[in-house]
């Protein structure tokens, strides 16, 4: 892709990031960052605008930071950017989005309503009715006043389409325009460093962190993400047992267990199985921290193989297991469940195993085979599949919709109107967050 000379692109961007970004970030800060960078030496100037956190700051990136609760600094932010670029937001920040003349590109990369219904599956259903309705009405909202929207794989990129149909937003003027409907939807996956890893001096890897149970010459079977309740942790446990009974050598470590939430759920139910199996401390380890980004490369290095298991349902068959892309920029050969794109091009391209969900035995004999061929073996695949992710590489589209400039209202021909209740409610969440907001009540429990 070939872009204009930075000198005479005028954008200003502002990347509004729903998560904490530091140098201890999950997947949605990871990414704000990693495109803030990405779209850095093509425009103007960048904002990366973040919710407040205690984690130490970035060295390289300076970052704007609101409260989670009372999200007034984000206004003035908002009312001189060319361009904003944001997953999809609640109603007062979408409405000072709308009225601030920016062109508005929303990141769909988190199919969020399908997480949601996962997310709360073990609540009472009036709390995951209304959780559900009002992220559906985010997104929703998000696709009326979005110019561009950004979705992470071609099966997202389905359920987006499906969804714009069926909101009577796909009608003959859009689609005069542009057949194909890149220019308004396209595809901005995860991705990686361009340059290779390295690892950080003094930063513990999976061996250091757990020495001296895990010895120099062990198996280290990587977990390389969090444990959520829409993962299925417990077979990768599983499995690890049944290998130890004829390879003593392996360990299983969890490099990241929430404190939290659903995270805290499912790391206790990775505990309560590995204790019943005898392995827990012995055979299974979970570190109780998040790695520092900058410091993952530690353990992606030390280890042999990673795992991702999960479970059959929509959320695992539209998201995008980001943390994989981390084992092929690093030359680690995964074995995952079936299902997901990710999936089909480890099966496809050799870079590990996909085996079926819920198959401890399966999943047992995929770890056993890939230990045995070995790193290098599976090193010049992974090489080629991390090529195809680099950050500067996956987020052409986006800088492409960035030098667009500022755009106003988004032209969709035809007649389009949200739902009555939707609007009702969108009003009653703004007037809502107004009022307490000019009251300066800054905890007030809210959602999201």
């Amino acid at each position: 892709m070939t872009h204009p000379d930075p000198s005479t692109a005028q954008p200003r961007v502002l990347v509004i990031c729903n998560d904490k970004i530091g140098k201890q970030m999950a997947g949605p800060a990871i990414r704000a960052y990693e495109l803030a960078k990405a779209l850095r030496p093509h425009v103007r100037e960048v904002v990366l605008a973040s919710v407040e956190t205690d984690a130490e700051p970035l060295e390289d990136f300076a970052v704007v930071y609101y409260h989670i609760r009372d999200q007034r600094a984000l206004k003035p932010l908002i009312a001189r950017a060319d361009v904003i670029v944001a997953q999809p937001q609640w109603p007062l920040v979408a409405a000072w989005m709308r009225g601030s003349g920016a062109r508005l590109v929303f990141d769909l990369y988190d199919p969020e309503p399908l997480e949601v219904l996962e997310f709360l599956s073990d609540r009472g259903p009036l709390l995951r009715r209304m959780l559900d309705t009002l992220t559906v009405d985010r997104v929703l909202d998000a696709l009326h006043d979005g110019h561009h929207l950004l979705c992470a794989s071609e099966k997202q990129r389905d359920l987006w389409l499906g969804t714009l149909m069926a909101e009577r937003l796909l009608g003959p003027a859009a689609y005069d325009r542009d057949p194909s409907l890149r220019s308004w939807i396209d595809l901005v996956p995860f991705g990686v460093p361009a340059d290779p890893p390295s690892p950080v001096p003094g930063a513990p890897g999976p061996r250091e962190r757990f020495a001296p149970q895990i010895g120099p010459d062990d198996e280290v079977v990587l977990w390389n993400g969090g444990i959520w309740n829409w993962l299925d942790a417990p077979t990768a446990v599983r499995a690890v047992a049944r290998l130890a009974a004829r390879r003593p050598q392996v360990r299983l470590v969890f490099m990241g267990a929430a404190s939290a939430g659903a995270g805290r759920r499912a790391a206790d139910d990775v505990r309560r199985v590995a204790g019943e199996l005898g392995v827990l401390d012995r055979l299974v380890f979970l570190n109780s921290a998040w790695v520092p980004y900058a410091e993952r490369a530690n353990w992606l290095l030390g280890a042999d193989v990673a795992i991702s298991t999960h479970t059959e349902h929509l959320e695992t068959r539209f998201a995008f297991r980001t943390r994989l892309l981390d084992c092929f920029w690093s030359g680690l050969p995964v074995v995952c469940t079936e299902g997901d794109d990710l999936a089909e091009r480890v099966a496809r391209d050799d870079l590990g195993a996909a085996v079926p969900q819920r198959d401890a035995g399966a999943v047992a004999a995929a770890l056993e085979r890939v230990l045995d061929r070995g790193r290098p073996a599976y090193a010049p695949a992974l090489a080629r599949a991390a090529a195809a992710f680099t950050w500067p590489r996956v987020a052409e589209p986006l800088v492409r919709f960035a030098l667009q400039g500022r755009a106003g209202p988004p032209s969709r021909g035809g007649l389009v109107r949200r739902r009555p209740l939707h609007l009702a409610r969108g009003l009653g969440y703004r007037a809502g967050r107004t009022t307490l907001n000019a009251a300066g009540l800054k905890d007030w429990p809210q959602l999201g």
